[in-house]
Parts: C-alpha cells; sequence; structure tokens
C-alpha cells in the first residue's frame, strides 16, 4: 500500500510530477496491501500461455498444409484433442503449483527486496534487469536442465515434457509438477540477485513465458527472434532437443546458445546441421524446401 493517499502528496515526495504511469499504479496500488500486487502473477502468466500460442495453433489445425510449410517437423500433426489435453494438464499442474506459491510469494519478495512504491522504473532500468535476468536463468537452467537428463531425473520427472518429440507451443508448460518447482529457481535467481520493481517482475515471468512458449512452437518463421537476437537460440535450437529425446546430450540451454558451445552440448546439433548442408548439396533446392523445415536426417547424439 503506497504511502500515498493523492497524487499531490505523491509528487510532493518525489519532487517532481509524476508520469502518466506513475498516476495510473498510484490509482490502481494507493489502497491496495502490498501482498495482493504480486497475485495478479497468476492472471498475467495464465493469459499469455491461454492466448500467445493461439494464433499458430489454429494455423496448423485449420490450414495443415499452409503450416507444413513452416513445421520444423512437418510430417507430424497433433489432432485437436492432443492439443486440448496439452493445455488443460498443463494449466492443471500450473495452478497447483502456483497457487500455493503464492501464499509465500510476499515474503520472499520482501526478502528479495521487490518494491512496489514509486517511482516506477524507467524503460532503461527495465530492460538491464531483463538482461541480467535472461541471462542468469539461462545459465542455471542449462545445468538443472542437464540433471534432468540424467537417468534418475528423466525417468522420475523430465519425461513428462519428453512426451512431445515435436513440441508445440502449448508443450512449454507441459510436464511434471516437480519440474514446475524446480526450474522455477532460476527463474527467480536474477530477482533476487538484481532487485527491482513488482511491475519488473510482471513483465519478467510474461516474457519468459512468450520465450518459452517461442522456443516450443515447432515453427521456423521468417521473422524469428533468432535473426535479430545475438546467440539466441530459437525454436529450431529447442526442437531438435525434443526430437532426440530423452537420450539427448544436445541444446539444453532455454535461451541462447553459449552454454552449449561452451561446455561442448552442441555436438549432435551441429552434425544435424552439417548433414542437411549435405542433403542440400546433394539433392538441390526441391529437396531442402523440406529438409530445411523438418528433422529428416542426420539424427546423432
Amino acid at each position: 500500500m503506497l504511502p500515498y493517499a493523492t497524487a499531490g502528496e505523491a509528487e510532493a515526495a518525489l519532487g517532481r510530477a509524476l508520469t502518466w504511469a506513475e498516476a495510473a499504479w498510484l490509482r490502481y496500488s494507493a489502497s491496495v496491501p502490498d501482498r495482493y500486487l504480486h497475485w495478479p502473477n497468476i492472471a498475467i502468466t495464465l493469459v499469455v500461455y491461454t492466448l500467445a500460442p493461439l494464433p499458430l495453433a489454429l494455423f496448423d489445425l485449420a490450414a495443415p498444409a499452409a503450416a507444413a510449410l513452416y513445421k520444423l517437423q512437418p510430417k507430424v500433426q497433433h489432432p485437436p484433442a492432443t492439443f486440448f489435453r496439452c493445455y488443460m494438464d498443463a494449466v492443471r499442474v500450473s495452478l497447483l503449483i502456483i497457487g500455493p506459491y503464492q501464499l509465500i510469494s510476499y515474503p520472499a519478495a520482501k526478502i528479495m527486496d521487490i518494491r512496489t512504491g514509486l517511482p516506477l522504473p524507467s524503460m532503461g532500468e527495465i530492460m538491464a534487469q531483463l538482461t541480467v535476468y535472461f541471462l542468469v536463468e539461462d545459465y542455471l537452467n542449462y545445468w538443472l536442465h542437464r540433471l534432468l537428463h540424467t537417468k534418475w531425473g528423466y525417468e522420475k520427472i523430465h519425461h513428462v515434457h519428453h512426451e512431445f518429440t515435436a513440441p508445440m507451443a502449448y508443450a512449454a508448460w507441459y510436464g511434471h509438477w516437480a519440474e514446475m518447482l524446480i526450474l522455477a529457481v532460476p527463474s527467480l535467481a536474477g530477482p533476487a540477485l538484481v532487485p527491482c520493481h513488482v511491475t519488473t517482475l510482471w513483465i519478467w515471468f510474461a516474457a519468459r513465458l512468450v520465450e518459452s512458449l517461442n522456443i516450443h512452437s515447432g515453427f521456423k518463421l521468417p521473422f524469428n527472434a533468432e535473426k535479430y537476437i545475438p546467440f539466441y537460440g530459437g525454436a529450431e535450437h529447442h526442437d531438435y532437443h525434443h526430437y532426440i529425446g530423452g537420450q539427448s546430450k544436445s541444446n539444453f540451454a532455454p535461451v541462447f546458445t553459449y552454454c552449449d558451445y561452451i561446455y561442448g552440448t552442441d555436438k549432435g546439433y551441429k552434425y544435424h546441421k552439417a548433414t542437411l548442408a549435405k542433403l542440400k548439396e546433394l539433392a538441390g533446392s526441391d529437396v531442402q524446401k523440406g529438409a530445411d523445415n523438418g528433422f529428416n536426417g542426420g539424427k546423432q547424439d
């Protein structure tokens, strides 16, 4: 709850006029207890998870022949029932995990020094913090992901997520409840190291979810982010990991490719890419049209 009853009091305390965003935040949060300001995370992530994958899901279901031109594994066509089952199972597990987490989120946020008051962070501050969070999360997630691919970790936990060897965006949240708890640690590590405003935390969770939905989409689109973001793996990088399955020793990093490069866990993927390049050289552009958008050969781990 903000210590200001009016915009005038807030401006006097800050020594300047409020921005439109700060005025809106004051109206929203002035009478809301701090603990409740952390709860919108549930609604925000659920809305993003529900709506963001819909365009590609509908494209895949309504126009499979056209969608196949952009799919990484065009021979795999998930029926509507599979999409629905994946979504409902993921939401059920997520709510069972996220719901109880909200009971302890406020004390944890206080320890992490997540602030709720004014001023709001600048766009530069938000972007700098998000960069740190992505880098920290990517590194820690890489190692936890490798642990989940040990014999015990895979058989007891991670195999659920790998039920989809040709993933769809909704498979981003599809997994064992224990995996959601384990992989929540890297997501919270960045804000714990570099405290932020609660609104930045909302943006961070939404942005990380969008990125996860993207790499599980199963599509290689002309405007994919890997063309514009240095060292970003994207959907093709992660789709290969699912294609190999439980025995995979390649492409563990969820966002960037530097960990796989440094620790040598991109060799199978490099071999796969080299094989596709060889197919292009030998077979010409007609075969390459299919090979570029599908894992049809060069499967090595």
